[in-house]
């Protein structure tokens, strides 16, 4: 291992994860991003309902009232389901010997995959209450979510958690908790791919490719990038949890072994997507309807 002085090392900024604090309340970062990246994904998935140039024949299934209807389920999917995801997966025990600590959720431990599974549930709930067609639905939330992955991530470093390995790097960083040694701000490297590159991705799809034309073709494409780009940075430059380790002969992640399924779902929706239209309801001269009638 090489000294430490022969890296080239950034310092680490070292926010303070609280950002407001107004007499016992305390308002951290974390929660802060999860707020931005759901308002912001709710006024983009408004957006993309109301374009009638991303649907079939101008006609989108779906109603920017129906999206203001569905944060609500969506939100507690996010919530519930990252957090439970995090205590089932990756932490166990630490909360079977302190369940109350399952709601200390500002001081990080959210997993996506649990998120997934939650924010998925929800739609199907939603859909079915309110006849709303599930891929369509599902297909703009995806195209959306890269929203909150960005700010999740940017908490991720804000809270020095989730740091990467060793590395020289000129943008190496010494984290508070990771030891002496500089390590890659993986945190950031999923910030821009997951965040950044995924969302370019699915905007090309969306408004070149007109992939909304295709039910669960968006969703496909978001699952098979964000397993792709999970399991790329967890292979080469982000530590596992330290409660875990390396799985499974010391190379596999619990991030890569929950995101390898996602290829599989990923390949699936997207050999499976075909082309549907919709019909406008009678009642609806918006011409933006909540109902999955296909044209011949």
């Amino acid at each position: 291992m090489l000294p430490l002085s022969t890296f080239g090392v950034l310092a680490y900024p070292h926010i303070d994860p609280v950002f407001l604090s107004i007499g016992p309340v305390q308002l951290h970062w974390y929660g802060l991003a999860y707020v931005a990246g759901i308002l912001l994904g709710w006024l983009y998935g408004r957006h993309l309902v109301s374009n009638r140039k991303l649907w079939p024949n101008g006609v989108s299934p779906i109603t920017k009232l129906e999206i203001d209807d569905a944060i609500l389920y969506l939100t507690l999917g996010i919530v519930l389901g990252g957090r439970l995801g995090y205590v089932i997966f990756y932490d166990p025990a630490v909360y079977l010997a302190h369940p109350l600590q399952v709601f200390s959720v500002w001081d990080g431990g959210m997993a996506f995959h649990g998120g997934l599974v939650g924010v998925t549930v929800a739609i199907i709930l939603f859909c079915k209450q309110r006849g709303v067609p599930f891929f369509s639905l599902i297909d703009v939330v995806a195209a959306a979510v890269p929203f909150g992955l960005f700010f999740g991530r940017i908490a991720n470093f804000i809270n020095g958690e989730l740091w990467g390995s060793p590395s020289n790097m000129p943008w190496a960083m010494v984290f508070p908790t990771g030891g002496p040694m500089p390590r890659h701000p993986s945190q950031l490297y999923e910030a821009a791919l997951e965040g950044i590159l995924l969302w370019i991705i699915l905007r090309i799809a969306t408004h070149v490719f007109k992939s909304f034309g295709r039910p669960r073709l968006t969703a496909g494409i978001f699952i098979l990038c964000y397993g792709i780009f999970r399991i790329m940075v967890e292979a080469f430059w982000r530590m596992p949890d330290k409660q875990l380790g390396y799985l499974y002969g010391g190379w596999l992640t619990m991030g890569m072994v929950l995101s390898i399924p996602m290829l599989l779902v990923g390949l699936w929706a997207i050999a499976t997507a075909k082309p549907k239209t919709y019909e406008p309801r009678p009642d609806d001269a918006s011409g933006t309807t909540s109902e999955d009638v296909a044209r011949p």
